[in-house]
């Protein structure tokens, strides 16, 4: 008669498919193979998270000297050389000040507008990273967006824009991986509150970030989420949907609320949960414009290499308005793709294109 303790144990087959499982998710979440996932996870006797810690902090050694991050010296007589040795080193820079592309004080009807940039910066592509990091700060310099909502970030990334962006509070959905983030410009965006909203189900370390602001007198709930990737993965991924909308539809009528953030949807998805009556989706408010369509590309972006055409609409921006008397109420009025630039290393800032949006009082 087998004991309790051998009685417990997983067979054979049960064992293997939950071993495949784990490399399945690991490979999701790290963007690696399924041989690195099952190094990682034997390691680590299967443990999934412990094999992710492994792997980010494996991952990140190789790119600290890329963001100026402080490193031990092993040999005191030979200092590495670093990226801030191979180029100027970058000052902070104040971005509250007016943007490059525009002279002269801003009109009040300018004041009173509010300018967003939502990006997935894909820091898990750690090739060419530091001068992406750097292409992604000079698209803030240019823009000095008052909203920025950011997916795919890492510890040195967080670390980099905290160094050279200082006129921005940014708020970190997360500290290990990879994670979401909202960076709000000081001078314009004031923090109430925030919130980091957990989803149940996730197999892929993903979360509903929400920042409770005050903007020119109104409240605003800023949200960004980076939704369960892959086409297998669907159910989770409309899971994920309709906690943002029962937030965004639950939102206190005196409140504007902005959504921005990588869904990984697909149209049908989409379709099938449905968005509040309130609540618009911006690229269709604004006339579903062509060139802001496709937001992943592998036609026009080759940072993947990717041996496939796929083009999508994986970002999006949602926004509900506020809806009570008297509340002044904004409207979106200009939609843009940004990073369409190769930089100078032949690679683009992202896999994705980053979204820019501005909306003006109505």
């Amino acid at each position: 008669m087998a004991s309790a303790s051998d009685s417990d144990k997983p067979s054979g087959s049960k064992e293997e498919e939950s071993r495949s499982r784990l490399c399945e998710e690991f490979a999701a979440i790290t963007g690696t193979d399924s041989n690195a996932a099952q190094s990682y996870l034997f390691i680590n006797g299967w443990e999934k998270q412990k094999a992710l810690n492994s792997f980010f902090e494996a991952d990140m050694e190789g790119i600290f000297e890329d963001f100026d991050l402080p490193q031990r010296d092993s040999c005191p007589e030979t200092k590495k050389k670093n990226w801030e040795e191979e180029k100027p080193a970058e000052p902070s820079v104040d971005l509250t000040k007016d943007s490059p592309a525009s002279s002269g004080k801003p009109s009040e009807e300018d004041d009173c507008k509010l300018s967003v940039i939502s990006w997935n910066v894909d820091g898990l592509d750690t090739d060419n990273l530091g001068e992406r990091a750097r292409g992604l700060f000079s698209f803030l310099v240019l823009y000095t967006p008052d909203v920025v909502l950011l997916q795919e970030l890492i510890p040195p990334y967080v670390h980099y824009l905290k160094k050279r962006a200082v006129s921005y509070l940014l708020i970190e959905g997360g500290e290990e991986g990879y994670f979401t983030g909202i960076m709000l410009k000081r001078s314009r965006v004031k923090l109430v509150e925030s919130q980091i909203v957990t989803y149940p189900t996730t197999r892929m370390m993903r979360n509903l970030l929400v920042a409770q602001v005050d903007f020119n007198g109104q409240k605003l709930w800023l949200m960004t989420s980076h939704f369960e990737s892959c086409k297998a993965h669907s159910a989770e991924r409309m899971k994920q949907l309709r906690v943002v909308k029962q937030r965004m539809k639950g939102a206190p009528y005196d409140v504007t609320v902005l959504f921005g953030g990588d869904t990984n949807l697909r149209d049908y998805e989409l379709t099938k949960v449905g968005l509040p009556a309130s609540v618009c989706d911006v690229w269709e408010r604004l006339g579903k414009q062509e060139h802001c369509r496709w937001t992943w590309d592998t036609k026009a972006n080759n940072n993947n290499n990717a041996p496939y055409v796929s083009r999508c609409r994986f970002d999006r921006v949602f926004f509900r308005p506020a809806i009570k008397d008297g509340v002044p109420r904004l409207a979106p009025d200009h939609m843009a793709l940004v990073g369409l630039e190769k930089l100078d290393c032949g690679r683009f800032i992202s896999d994705h294109w980053g979204i820019y949006c501005s909306f003006s009082a109505g």
